[in-house]
């Protein structure tokens, strides 16, 4: 049955008022299209609700005119997951406006908030508190806690802290028929069934729209240090993982792995940065230890313990400990500008994906030769999250191609070749990233098939109209 769209827009008008609702066509536009650039879509109208009780009206709206819903945070996503198709059909729904960090409890060391938050507004809420919420990435001015819950977020500290599932203790949210689920409060035991927040946490708006929740705040660093290390290759990097985690226990916040290449092309993209240490190294490891007050004191030996031990193991070929703050953040800088430096090298594939952490450094020692012999001229480089088992699989196209053929050919086909790959290692095509549309597709071909099956079961009970983020996931 076709939408009566004058009729449905006049019921959101009156839900939403003059600046919960939009048609203009000039007003959306910057939202209608991915921060990637991959995807564009059409809709109906932008809604931006200010509650959790206009955006449950609406949904009910939505539900009774048949019209398809897709829940966008700050549109910061990797993959398409918040922009609608070309239909024109479906209302985009913003949560930008509602903003509120609801309540920090300091005692409870808890924070509550709008799925609107950006997340540095709540990294500064927290830190107010002396007390810091531990989940960081390269776009936090603009990602919002909703969108960091739907896509179940990673970043740099997930060694430590894990991912938004750890970090989320209670949860509100917007079901398909307009029901508020409320389960804010934060309980450390509660058996009464399904833990329906996980359920919610990375379904990317497909089952309902999070609208608040109540997250997990750590005490605040007061003291840090940053290490960054020369490898002879992916496995010494592993050994060096192991002995640090040996040697700095719960300390250790952060371990990146590079390889030569990247440095290298982050140093001719930004030339004023400079490498910690002298000469060629296959391999380079930033390691950031961390403590609150209780442990500030000690940390610096612990690092230089830490540093002494793994030379006594012949782990490492060099390294450094940042001798200020600033310095620390340099080290970091290297690491926060590989993508860019990558990119600006040309036109490339890029894959977010998983694999054990033990088996990470057999993979990618297994995978570059054979993506590079397939595709001569190509360039596989794999950079990131080693702690976790997550890497950045980017293959780079061979120079002087034309980069929208090449993505649309052999990069498609690449891409097939890595989830191949990574699907025969026991791995995940999607580690922090989420699904999306673009990725869509491949978890139908690749997934397990019961997985797959009690994933659209669910679906189809909690939205068995199919207007939540359609086209998305599943």
């Amino acid at each position: 049955m076709p939408i009566d769209r004058s009729a449905f827009l006049a019921a959101a008008a009156d839900i939403l008022g003059s600046k919960g609702l939009t048609s203009d066509t000039d007003t959306m536009a910057p939202w209608l299209t991915d921060w990637r650039g991959r995807f564009t879509g059409r809709a109906l109208a932008m809604a931006s609700p200010a509650s959790t009780a206009e955006v449950a009206a609406l949904v009910k709206l939505c539900s009774q005119h048949g019209v398809p819903i897709v829940p966008q945070g700050g549109n910061s996503g990797m993959s398409g997951g918040a922009t609608p198709d070309e239909s024109g059909d479906a209302v985009l729904l913003t949560l930008r406006r509602m903003n509120a960090i609801r309540r920090i409890d300091a005692e409870g060391r808890t924070a509550t908030c709008e799925a609107g938050v950006i997340l540095q507004v709540l990294h500064e809420a927290a830190e107010r508190e002396a007390l810091r919420f531990p989940l960081s990435l390269g776009g936090k001015g603009s990602a919002t806690i909703g969108g960091l819950i739907s896509t179940n977020a990673g970043g740099t500290q997930v060694l430590r802290h894990g991912s938004m599932r750890a970090l989320v203790l209670g949860l509100e949210a917007v079901m398909a028929n307009g029901q508020v689920l409320n389960q804010l409060t934060p309980l450390k035991k509660d058996n009464r069934g399904f833990d329906l927040k996980q359920l919610l946490i990375g379904s990317e708006g497909t089952i309902g729209v999070v609208t608040g929740a109540t997250l997990k705040l750590e005490p605040a660093v007061a003291a840090r240090q940053v290490l960054w290390a020369g490898v002879a290759s992916l496995h010494a990097a592993r050994a060096l993982l192991l002995h640090a985690e040996r040697v700095a226990g719960e300390a250790l916040e952060g371990f990146e792995v590079m390889p030569h290449h990247a440095v290298t092309a982050t140093r001719d993209y930004l030339p004023s940065i400079r490498v910690p240490v002298e000469g060629t190294h296959p391999w380079h490891v930033l390691i950031e230890l961390v403590a609150d007050a209780c442990g500030a004191e000690a940390l610096p030996g612990l690092a230089q313990e830490l540093l002494e031990s793994a030379f006594e193991q012949s782990l490492v070929a060099d390294a450094a400990i940042a001798a200020s703050e600033a310095q620390a953040e340099k080290f970091w800088q290297i690491r926060e500008t590989v993508p860019s430096a990558e990119r600006a090298r040309g036109p490339a594939v890029q894959h977010d994906i998983s694999v054990a952490v033990e088996k990470m450094p057999d993979f990618v020692e297994t995978s570059v030769p054979v993506i590079e012999a397939a595709w001569p001229g190509t360039s596989a480089v794999g950079f990131g999250h080693l702690g976790d088992g997550n890497i950045h699989f980017h293959v780079i196209a061979p120079q002087g191609v034309d980069a929208q053929a090449w993505q649309e050919g052999d990069g498609k086909a690449i891409s097939r070749m890595v989830h191949d790959l990574v699907t025969q290692w026991g791995g995940s095509i999607s580690a922090e990233h989420g699904i999306g549309q673009l990725k869509r597709d491949e978890l139908a071909r690749l997934g397990d098939p019961v997985a797959l099956g009690i994933l659209r079961t669910v679906k189809h009970a909690l939205d068995p109209q199919g207007l939540l983020n359609p086209g998305k996931l599943i």
